[in-house]
C-alpha cells in the first residue's frame, strides 16, 4: 500500500498521509504552518463536531442536503465529538487567518469518514481506505459545509468550546473556596498581628484571613460565570459575512436550536449576525474574568508562601504540606512548590489575556482573523487554571496546620496594640508607648502598666487582642 495518496484542491495536486482522514486543504496548512507543534485543544475538536453534526441535522431537514448525507455526516460528527478521531486533527494552533485551515481540517475529516461510513453501509467487504479522498457521495465544501462559512462556525466553535471548558473549572473554583471556608473555621480562635504595608498591625484571627480568601474566590467565580453568558448568543447561520448567504429559510433557528439539544448548552441566536461576526468582545469579557481570578489566585498564593516562610527565618504562622525536597544543596529544605506554581501558571494566564486583547481588537471590517489565537489562548487558560487550582486545593489548602504558638506570640507582640489605647489616652500618647516599645523591646502591656494609664481591669478588657478581632 502506498505511503501518500493525491488529491486535488484549487491549487492543484498535493500528496496526503494514504491513512490520514484529512485531505488536501489540511496537508498544505500542515506544510505552512510548522509553528508550535501544539494542536487544537480537545475542546474546540469537540465544539466543531458539535457545529457540523447540528448544521447537518438541520440541513438534512430543511432540504439543503440529502437525509443519507445528513445521516453519514451526523454519524461522523458524533465520532469527533466522542474524540475518536482527535487525531487527525493536525493543523497547528498557530495558522492561517480566521481559523480557516482548522475549519477545513474538521471539514475534510467528516467527509471522508462519513464516506466510509457509507461504504460500509453498503457493503460488509467494503475498504475503508478507498473511499478516502473521493468524496464521491460526502463532499466537504458542498455538503459538510453547506450553507456555513468559517466566519460563523469558528467563532460559534470557539465560543463553544471556552463554554465547555468553564464547565471543568466551575466545581474546582467551589472546591478550592470550600476548602479556605473549612481551614477558616478550623483557624478560627488562632490569634495572630496583622499585617499592613507589611508592617506590625493590629490583631486578627488566621481564620478571618483565610476565610477572606475563600470569598475571593467565590466572587471570582461568579463573576466567570455570569460573564461567561455572553457567549452564549452565536452568529451561526450568518455564513460569510452575517448576511446568511446559501442558507435554506429557517436553518439560522434549526442550527443553534441543534446545536443547544446536541451540547447542552442555552444558546441563543445573536441579536445581530454581523456583530457577532465583527466582534469577539464576549470572548475578551471571559479572558479577562479569568485575568482577574489569576490576581486573587497570584495575592494569595504570595500570602501564603509569606504565611509559612521560615520555618526559623520567617513568618512560621502555617505549615504547608512538604511535598518533595526543596533543594539539591541544602538538605532538608521544603519549599512551597504549589503556591510557586499556582502563580507561574497565573502569570500565564495573564499573558494570555494580553494576547487575546490584542487579537480582539485587531479585527477589521466583517471579520476579526485573529481567532485561532484568541482560541488558543482562552482554552489554555482555563485548562491550566483548571489543573493548577485542583492540586492547590486537594494538595496544598486541605493540609495546611496552624502554628499556634508563633501566631499567638506575634499577636501579643505587635506594637499596634497600642491602636487600642487612642479613645482612652489619645493618639499622640499611644504613638509614643509604641516608640517605648519598639525601642526597649519591652510589650506594650508593661509599658501601659507601668505608667498608670489605665486600671488593671482596663488592660484586661481594653489591651484583649482577642476583643480587638471583632466577631
Amino acid at each position: 500500500m502506498p505511503d501518500t495518496r493525491t488529491e486535488k484542491d484549487s491549487l492543484g495536486d498535493i500528496q496526503v498521509p494514504a491513512a490520514a482522514l484529512y485531505g488536501a486543504q489540511t496537508a498544505r496548512a500542515v506544510q505552512n504552518f510548522p509553528i508550535s507543534g501544539l494542536r487544537a485543544h480537545p475542546a474546540l475538536v469537540r465544539a466543531i463536531g458539535m457545529v457540523k453534526r447540528a448544521a447537518a441535522e438541520a440541513n438534512g431537514h430543511l432540504g439543503g442536503i440529502t437525509p443519507e448525507r445528513a445521516q453519514a455526516i451526523g454519524r461522523a460528527a458524533q465520532e469527533v465529538i466522542d474524540g475518536a478521531l482527535t487525531p487527525h486533527f493536525v493543523v497547528d494552533v498557530f495558522q492561517a487567518g480566521a481559523g480557516v485551515s482548522f475549519h477545513m481540517n474538521a471539514n475534510e475529516v467528516i467527509a471522508n469518514r462519513a464516506n466510509q461510513l457509507l461504504a460500509e453501509a453498503a457493503s460488509a467487504n467494503a475498504d475503508p481506505s478507498a473511499a478516502l479522498g473521493r468524496y464521491e457521495h460526502v463532499h466537504p465544501n458542498d455538503h459538510v459545509n453547506f450553507g456555513q462559512s468559517t466566519n460563523d462556525v469558528f467563532p460559534t466553535a470557539m465560543r463553544l468550546a471556552t463554554l465547555l471548558a468553564l464547565e471543568d473549572l466551575y466545581p474546582v473554583l467551589d472546591s478550592l473556596s470550600m476548602a479556605f471556608s473549612r481551614k477558616g473555621s478550623q483557624f478560627d480562635r488562632v490569634l495572630k498581628s496583622g499585617r499592613t504595608h507589611m508592617q506590625d498591625a493590629v490583631p486578627i484571627r488566621l481564620g478571618q484571613e483565610f476565610c477572606a480568601y475563600s470569598i475571593a474566590i467565590r466572587r471570582a467565580r461568579n463573576r466567570i460565570r455570569r460573564t461567561a453568558d455572553g457567549l452564549r448568543e452565536l452568529g451561526l447561520g450568518g455564513s460569510a459575512v452575517g448576511t446568511g448567504i446559501n442558507t435554506r429559510p429557517g436553518y439560522r433557528t434549526a442550527v443553534i436550536q441543534n446545536l443547544a439539544r446536541i451540547s447542552g448548552q442555552r444558546l441563543t441566536p445573536a441579536e445581530d449576525m454581523r456583530w457577532a461576526m465583527q466582534s469577539c468582545g464576549p470572548v475578551a469579557d471571559i479572558s479577562a474574568a479569568l485575568r482577574n481570578l489569576a490576581l486573587e489566585i497570584i495575592r494569595i498564593s504570595n500570602d501564603l508562601r509569606l504565611l509559612s516562610s521560615g520555618p526559623n527565618t520567617g513568618f512560621n504562622e502555617i505549615h504547608l504540606p512538604a511535598l518533595q525536597p526543596g533543594s539539591s544543596i541544602m538538605p532538608g529544605k521544603v519549599n512551597p512548590v504549589l503556591p510557586e506554581l499556582a502563580a507561574m501558571v497565573c502569570f500565564q494566564v495573564i499573558g494570555n489575556d494580553t494576547a487575546l486583547a490584542l487579537a480582539v481588537q485587531a479585527g477589521q471590517l466583517e471579520l476579526n482573523v485573529m481567532m485561532p489565537a484568541m482560541a488558543y489562548s482562552i482554552l489554555q487558560s482555563i485548562t491550566i487554571l483548571t489543573n493548577t487550582l485542583r492540586q492547590l486545593d486537594q494538595h496544598c489548602v486541605r493540609g495546611i496546620q496552624a502554628n499556634q504558638a508563633r501566631c499567638e506570640f506575634y499577636a501579643h507582640s505587635t506594637v499596634a496594640l497600642a491602636t487600642a489605647l487612642n479613645p482612652y489616652i489619645g493618639y499622640a500618647r499611644a504613638a509614643e508607648i509604641a516608640k517605648q516599645s519598639i525601642a526597649t523591646g519591652r510589650s506594650i502591656v508593661d509599658l501601659v502598666r507601668e505608667q498608670n494609664l489605665l486600671t488593671e481591669a482596663q488592660l484586661s478588657e481594653v489591651l484583649d487582642p482577642t476583643r480587638m478581632t471583632g466577631e
